[in-house]
């Protein structure tokens, strides 16, 4: 039985909803500035996968760096409430569309990669 691989995109939480989105998961621990809830169209905000208040903080500071950011926001989608989170995303993935949406400008370069890097993987 061959695997098939989840689909699972990236848009700004900013952008009107596609017709084709699917789920539409914010996965932003704080709500976007200027957007109404209502014009956001979110169906899931699981807080526990977004990464943490130090941790983004120390991304946007000075010493913050992308691939350690990486490396540090994985340790906590490790923690048993963000493992269980990620799991529900990954069933939700299974089933259909997931759109990540986040307010980021650059998504690329957010927590939003590392979130499709792991609904990709395959437990195991």
């Amino acid at each position: 039985m061959a695997a098939t691989t989840p689909d699972v995109r990236v848009r700004r939480v900013y952008d009107p909803p596609a017709p084709d989105d699917g789920v539409r998961v914010f996965v932003d621990r704080l709500w976007p500035r200027g957007l109404a809830k209502t014009d956001a169209h979110i169906d899931e905000w699981p807080k526990a996968l977004t990464p943490s208040t130090e941790l983004r903080r120390w991304y946007h500071g000075p010493e913050g760096e992308y691939d350690e950011f990486c490396r540090r926001y994985e340790e906590e989608l490790a923690a048993p409430a963000a493992a269980e989170a990620l799991e529900g995303l990954r069933d939700l993935a299974a089933r259909g569309t997931v759109t990540l949406l986040t307010a980021a400008k650059d998504p690329a370069a957010s927590h939003t990669s590392v979130l499709e890097r792991a609904l990709s993987a395959r437990k195991g």
